[in-house]
Order: structure tokens, then C-alpha cells, then sequence
């Protein structure tokens, strides 16, 4: 990567950090784009050369962690079936010695409290779902409606198990709670 793009991803970075940190001081209802802006060192326009609104700079990581987890199930072994290959796509991207984030917690614990988040995050959902259909339809031997269906499935697991961590004040192991949930999900569908 080249200082250009280096400087960008930073910049990037300090935007949504600063939308996280402001969120957090003085609530999501309060957050202007102005007051990221500020806060990050940047003019309101630099601010749109980034992101299109507010909801996008806070959800910014959310949408890197799924694309990786998209990555990870596309280089696991062929012979593992969809859903296995979906859980050791988690295990991978989510290693044991690696203390949870904190910035997805917040995201998460943001996003249960205010519908327009809520809804970005359900629509990045919606787009992601389709690159998570592609690649389980071109793991082979499903269907692009039952890859659809898997990813969809895949994907309400880790929701519902982070709105479960952010209840459970971050207590208990994410990665755990994203297994039991996709657990219960083949039980209940088995």
C-alpha cells in the first residue's frame, strides 16, 4: 500500500473512531456529521469523501469484520460442508488469545438502541448476504436460494449473538456465543 492509501485508511480510521467516541460521550441522538468532522480533524466535505452519513462512520468496522469472515469461509477445505465451513471461518477469524473488541460492542450495543442504525446495519447486512451467497453457491452442491438461506442463517447468528454478548455485558467469550447460536440454528433446522 502506497502513502497515499495509507494516509486514506488513516483518515478513514480517525473518522470512525471519533463517530464512535462522540456517540458514546454524547449519545447516537446527538451526533452530527460536523462534530465528527471536528473531532477528527477534517472539513464537513473531506468527512463525505468518506462516508455518506453518520450511521456509515459508526458502522464502518462491522462491514470489514463480515468481509473477512467471507474470506476466511472461502479458504476453508472443500470437504467441510456450508455450515461447518462457516463455523471454522469464525474460529479463524476469531482467535482465542485475542481479547474481544471493544468497538464492536459498542457498534452492536448502538445499534439495538436507534432504528437508523439498526437499519444501515441491516441493509450492509443485506449486501453482504449476497457476497456470502456467492460464496457458499460457489463452494458447490447448494442451490443459490439454499446458499441464500444459509447465509442468511449465518449471518442472524452473529447478530443475535452479539445483541447476547452486549447483553451479557461483554462478559462471556463472543466467539463462544456465536458457536452455541449456530449450534441451536442446526439443531432447529437440522
Amino acid at each position: 500500500m502506497g502513502l497515499r492509501e495509507r494516509k486514506k485508511a488513516a483518515t478513514r480510521e480517525a473518522v470512525h473512531k471519533a463517530a464512535l467516541n462522540l456517540a458514546v460521550e454524547h449519545g447516537f441522538e446527538h451526533l452530527t456529521v460536523e462534530a465528527i468532522a471536528d473531532a477528527a480533524g477534517i472539513s464537513r466535505r473531506t468527512f463525505s469523501n468518506y462516508f455518506t452519513a453518520k450511521e456509515d462512520a459508526v458502522l464502518w468496522g462491522e462491514e470489514q469484520h463480515i468481509k473477512a469472515l467471507v474470506l476466511a469461509f472461502r479458504a476453508r477445505p472443500p470437504h467441510e460442508g456450508p455450515w461447518q465451513a462457516l463455523a471454522g471461518a469464525v474460529l479463524d477469524r476469531f482467535p482465542t488469545e485475542e481479547p474481544p473488541d471493544r468497538e464492536t460492542a459498542i457498534r452492536s450495543r448502538l445499534a439495538l438502541r436507534h432504528p437508523t442504525l439498526l437499519a444501515r446495519q441491516l441493509a450492509n447486512h443485506a449486501v453482504l448476504e449476497t457476497d456470502l451467497r456467492e460464496a457458499i453457491t460457489d463452494r458447490g452442491g447448494l442451490t443459490p436460494l439454499e446458499a441464500g438461506c444459509l447465509g442468511a442463517a449465518f449471518l442472524a447468528s452473529i447478530r443475535l449473538a452479539m445483541q447476547r454478548w452486549v447483553a451479557g455485558d461483554e462478559a462471556d467469550d463472543p466467539r463462544e456465543l456465536i458457536m452455541e447460536t449456530m449450534g441451536a440454528m442446526a439443531g432447529v433446522f437440522g
